[in-house]
């Protein structure tokens, strides 16, 4: 299965003190247990680099950095100027919603690729018609 990796999912892997900790760490061993097909963006790993550094630290921030770019466990797709322009159509259209440009950009190339499904805690995946993993409970 190919899976999308947001935001959400790498912080609460790598923060210890995230609601969402547990859940995410299980959830990750699962996907790669079954070998599921993990992807991301560079938009992604901007975000993610960001909120380590603010939440721990630069050093924390490297460190994950580091070990993403050495990983063969998942790919990560360059957000493009034509992904750009459909994401910022979708910005565009979606007033009434607070989608992020950049869970925008993550919708055109989860549709581009065929992805159903993301890693996230962002319930904006689900409002855009996509399912989430590991599931929420209300």
């Amino acid at each position: 299965m190919k899976l999308f990796v947001d935001t959400g999912a790498f912080l609460a892997i790598e923060d210890k003190a995230d609601n969402h900790h547990r859940k995410a760490l299980s959830f990750h061993r699962k996907a790669l247990k079954e070998n599921y097909q993990l992807l991301t963006t560079d938009y992604i790993l901007d975000e993610t680099y960001t909120l380590i550094r603010r939440r721990a630290g630069h050093r924390f921030a490297v460190e994950f950095g580091e070990k993403i770019r050495g990983s063969r466990l998942i790919k990560v797709l360059p957000i493009t100027p034509t992904i750009i322009d459909i994401a910022w159509n979708i910005f565009k259209k979606y007033e009434d919603k607070d989608f992020s440009f950049t869970d925008c950009t993550s919708f055109v190339i989860m549709e581009q690729n065929k992805i159903k499904n993301a890693f996230a805690f962002d319930g904006h995946f689900i409002q855009y018609g996509f399912q989430i993993f590991p599931k929420l409970t209300v």
